[in-house]
This record gives structure tokens, C-alpha cells and sequence, in this order.
């Protein structure tokens, strides 16, 4: 999810040089939706490789690799970019067509800690190569510029559209959202920093929803809202729905995951929290709005996402009760 987002800006860059370019998007299956809220792309063509290769042998899954080779091949394009360095990714631009003048550009090199593979240079016409500390997002808006013959001069712009259809559980008055759930233990801030943030929040009117993505997220998001004292645990989400939440919330707070990255992509409030994974890599460094805190291998303190919210929230932690007392 956090490479489909990571590159929606080259959309909007490419658009901004080209106004009439006609841009098609190679995207696993999962994502389609994701893509289809970036404006200014003109087809989207599902790659469903991690299902298939469970079943190669199927005369179904065959079917479904033919056509999507048939979609692919469709047309002929002036460019193609891979600006993941995969063999996966590679092997997809090596069987997509080119026109006789036309490139296929991609990654020279891999940045830290990334799972960039060699081998797919084999398939370029051309090799960008990028300093190893590159953010995310301006790896690949550097190739496409490389590409294409224009500077990056402007902030990333993800120019993604709100999705249209609000979930029954949405509430009305305004919320905040913890995304608190990753893969990695390593990557989560201390549930007791949680439940210090949300109460501080409590006080002040906000309710604090908790999102969730397997069986042992909803169990540790019904653990911490049971010392929450305005705190709800949601349902398990679809994917728009996931993104509604973070695209409505009026502040959202999280760790280093996809669904932290699409609120900052959206420009909403937000604080990223970096525990063990590199804040150079995917922070949000696009817009006044977000606040990335903490680093690989040093937490932040609770302190420090309160400084945070008196920054993002001033008018709400700046104001002081109204008490009105009755003889």
C-alpha cells in the first residue's frame, strides 16, 4: 500500500509538464481501488501475481495471465518506469510494448534497506541512479523526471480524490484515528503512550477511533480502549473505507504504515511515529500538516506527540473551560 501511494505524486508531476499525456498504471489487484482515487490516470491494468503463482498450473489462472498480457500489450507506450527495482517489476516492463523511439527507465541502484534486485536492469533502456538516503516518494518522481526532461521543483502532490460513499459506523462529529497495528513489534509505540495521548484527547471532546487489520490488532486495539475513557474499537474495514477513515479524521496519529502514509497524503493533521524503522525513508515532508517524530531505534515520547498536537491543534489545546457556577 505504501509504494502505491509513494508514487501517486509522479502522476500529478507528469501531468503538470504534459497536460495531455495519457497515463496507464500496473498495480497488484489489491490496490485497484487505491488508484483509482489518483487523478489523471487513464487506465489501470491489475497484476495479480501473488494469487497466481498459488495456482500456475490452473487453466483458470493461465486465463487470467492472458489477459492481462492482452491488456498490457494493448498499447504501445513513449515510456515506461519501474521505479521499484523488482524482478517482478521488471519482468512486467520487459513484456510491455514500446513504440520505436520509446524508453524503459528504471532504478540504477537500490536505496537503504530496500529489497531493490539487480537483475532487473536487464530490462531498461535506461538506469537512474539515486543517492542510497533518497526518500521514497522522490526516488521514484526522480526517475520520472530523468524520463521525461523536467526538474522537480514543486512539493509532492498526490492529487487523490475523497471516496464517495461514508461507512455506516462514521460518526458525525469529529474524531481522531490511532493507527496502532503493524507487522513488526519493533515498529509499535508502547501501548501505554496510546492510552496516555487518547485520554489527554478525551479531555478535550475528542473520540478516539481504533482501526485494525488482523485478529491480533483488533485484540490489542479492544485491550487498549478498555483504558480509553472515549475510545472505540471499529470494525474490520475494507480498504476504502480504511482510507475514508483516514481522509475524514481530524487527526490521525500512527505508526510507520500504509494507512499513516494515505492521511499524510491527503494532507490531513497527522503524526507519524517512527520507532524502528528510518524517518528519512517515508516521512510525510510534503506539507506544514504533518509532524514526523521519533527514528529507527528511538521511539518518541509521549511528550513529544503532545508538543505535537498543540501544533496541529492549537485552537482546541490552547482554549480554556468555561465553567459556569450556580448559587
Amino acid at each position: 500500500m505504501g509504494d502505491v501511494v509513494h508514487n501517486m505524486p509522479i502522476v500529478s508531476d507528469i501531468l503538470r509538464r504534459y497536460p495531455d499525456a495519457q497515463i496507464d498504471w500496473v498495480v497488484e489487484e489489491n490496490y485497484v481501488e487505491l488508484v483509482k482515487l489518483c487523478r489523471g490516470v487513464n487506465r489501470i491494468i491489475p497484476f495479480a501475481l501473488r494469487r497466481w503463482r498459488k495456482s500456475l498450473l490452473s487453466a483458470a489462472t493461465r486465463a487470467e495471465i492472458g489477459a492481462f498480457l492482452h491488456a498490457l500489450r494493448k498499447q504501445s507506450y513513449d515510456v515506461v518506469l519501474d521505479t521499484q527495482g523488482l524482478l517482478k517489476t521488471g519482468i512486467v516492463m520487459g513484456l510491455s510494448r514500446i513504440v520505436s523511439s520509446g524508453k524503459k527507465i528504471g532504478l540504477a541502484n537500490g536505496t537503504e534497506g530496500s529489497g531493490y534486485e539487480g537483475i532487473s536492469r536487464i530490462f531498461h533502456t535506461m538506469s537512474i541512479a539515486v543517492d542510497v538516503r533518497t526518500h521514497a516518494v522522490t526516488r521514484g518522481r526522480m526517475v520520472a523526471a530523468a524520463a521525461l526532461g523536467y526538474t522537480l521543483d514543486l512539493p509532492a502532490d498526490f492529487n487523490m480524490q475523497a471516496p464517495q460513499q461514508l461507512p455506516e459506523w462514521m460518526p458525525q462529529q469529529e474524531y481522531v484515528v490511532f493507527f496502532h497495528g503493524t507487522a513488526r513489534d519493533a515498529k509499535k509505540w508502547a501501548p501505554e503512550n496510546w492510552i496516555q495521548i487518547a485520554n489527554m484527547l478525551a479531555q478535550r471532546g475528542f473520540p478516539v477511533l481504533l482501526a485494525w487489520g488482523s485478529d491480533q490488532e483488533k485484540q490489542e486495539a479492544e485491550q487498549l480502549a478498555v483504558h480509553m475513557s472515549h475510545a472505540q474499537v471499529l470494525p474490520r474495514l475494507t480498504m476504502m473505507e480504511a482510507v475514508t477513515l483516514a481522509q475524514r479524521a481530524v487527526l490521525v496519529i500512527g505508526v510507520d504504515t500504509g494507512l499513516t502514509h494515505i492521511a499524510a497524503a491527503f494532507n490531513r493533521p497527522t503524526i507519524e511515529l517512527y520507532c524502528d524503522s528510518p524517518c528519512w525513508k517515508t516521512q510525510g515532508d510534503w506539507s506544514d500538516k504533518i509532524i514526523n517524530l521519533g527514528d529507527q531505534g528511538c521511539p518518541p515520547s509521549v511528550g513529544q506527540v503532545q508538543a505535537a498536537l498543540k501544533i496541529l491543534l492549537p485552537a482546541v489545546w490552547g482554549m480554556t473551560p468555561t465553567i459556569i457556577m450556580g448559587a
